[in-house]
């Protein structure tokens, strides 16, 4: 999940931004970040995954100018999970080869930055880092997430970062005693793609045979040329050939033959 709005730092401070990954000590500041930006809680067991990298990658964006002294404070986080793409919820929407066993994806479970910190880059930074993890592995073919309906900034980024809006998922969230719908964001690489749609199948079907009729009648132009033409002969209802052959005519002048 993904949560943004539009705030700007004071002008007096200039940050110093650099990325790491989360490590045991930034475990209570994680949390309360999470606390701070999403809509939803997370389990605490969530958070020890994340901080001990039991199944999650991670990585954090930390100011060296902090102005209350923690250099090493994170202020933005990204969080992730590779998973097997035949039992994931996109695995229908990847042109695979499906003999090839081991295909993956890579999940991003959240994203946030802490408010005074919006709109310097850092959550397009933290983005950037996980789409250079998933390139990075042979098997992986796409980086995929879930934004809730109403978070415009949050879909305009990843519209902004090349992300594809590929389906929106009805009642995906209960929060507060309340449904809202998600939109699923795809980001293929790899040479991953989505399967053909219908009108690609159509288009390419077509190209192919126009593609064929053409091989074909290139050929038969080609051996037109290459095979002897044939007029009628005067002397008679036979054809003989037109090239520089001689022609011999029968006594009775019945027949034409070439020889």
């Amino acid at each position: 999940m993904t949560q943004f709005s539009m705030v700007d730092l004071k002008t007096s401070h200039r940050p110093i931004i650099s990325y790491r990954p989360i490590r045991p000590s930034d475990l209570d500041v994680l949390e309360q970040i999470h606390g701070d930006v999403f809509p939803i809680r997370y389990e605490s067991e969530f958070f020890q995954n994340v901080v001990n990298g039991r199944d999650i990658v991670s990585w954090g964006a930390v100011d060296h100018n902090h102005p209350n002294g923690e250099s090493d404070e994170i202020i933005g986080f990204v969080t992730a999970r590779l998973v097997l793409a035949n039992e994931s919820e996109i695995g229908d929407m990847l042109q695979c080869d499906s003999s090839k066993s081991g295909q993956t994806l890579v999940y991003i479970l959240t994203l946030g930055v802490v408010e005074t910190y919006r709109n310097l880059g850092i959550a397009s930074t933290l983005i950037r880092e996980v789409i250079k993890y998933a390139s990075s592995i042979p098997t992986c073919r796409a980086v995929y997430l879930h934004v809730i309906s109403y978070n415009n900034p949050a879909i305009h980024f990843y519209k902004k970062m090349l992300f594809k809006c590929v389906r929106r998922l009805h009642d995906f969230y209960f929060i507060n005693g309340q449904h809202y719908d998600s939109y699923l964001f795809v980001y293929y690489v790899n040479g991953g793609r989505s399967p053909c749609s219908p009108l690609e199948l159509v288009t390419v079907v077509v190209t192919c045979m126009r593609n064929g009729l053409k091989a074909v009648a290139a050929r038969l132009w080609k051996n037109d040329n290459k095979s002897p033409k044939w007029s009628k002969c005067k002397e008679s209802w036979g054809l003989i050939r037109t090239t520089q052959t001689k022609r011999v005519l029968t006594p009775e002048g019945s027949g034409c033959e070439c020889v």
